[in-house]
């Protein structure tokens, strides 16, 4: 990431925003040329696999432990840092507003292979692999405000660019 990029910033500023910082990740299989996603099993919404970093823990190595923990997925070829925006949200599961200095990383898998999972009760997604129109088109259909840019749209951008750079697309 360049540090000299401005932070971005997303979402809706709310009242009693209670600060979490983590991240993302934007995880790609070259030889299939699709991106793994958790599938929510109740209304057909795609996530991006991350959360928040735990105690003394860097913002990388707290993506990969979120990636392996709620998709399985831990083989990998790249890890990147690809940038980081301030985002605000309603969380709907914990019922709380939330700010977050979120980090996206560029996960480039070796393999599809998984290890078992460790979900929080809350994470009722399973791993599934689309491309990126779908990711698109699932996002702008499930926005709660239209009119608020979608920091996971930007990521994405951000991240087929690179892709391309890397020689991966």
């Amino acid at each position: 990431m360049n540090k000299e990029e401005k932070i971005l910033e997303f979402g809706v500023k709310r009242d009693n925003e209670q600060r979490r910082d983590g991240g993302f990740a934007i995880i790609f299989d070259p030889i299939n040329q699709l991106y793994a996603v958790g599938r929510h099993t109740s209304s057909d919404f795609l996530y991006l696999f991350g959360g928040g970093r735990d105690e003394g823990e860097n913002k990388k190595d707290g993506i990969i432990r979120e990636v392996r923990e709620e998709s399985g997925l831990h083989d990998f070829l790249h890890v990147e840092e690809i940038g980081e925006a301030m985002v605000h949200y309603f969380h709907s599961i914990k019922k709380v507003n939330r700010i977050t200095l979120a980090a996206c990383f560029l996960i480039v898998a070796k393999s599809t292979s998984l290890v078992d999972t460790e979900p929080e009760e809350h994470e009722n997604f399973s791993l599934t692999w689309v491309k990126k129109e779908d990711l698109i088109f699932n996002w702008k259909n499930n926005r709660d405000d239209e009119n608020q840019p979608h920091h996971w749209i930007h990521f994405l951008e951000k991240t087929e660019n690179k892709l391309k750079e890397l020689g991966y697309l």
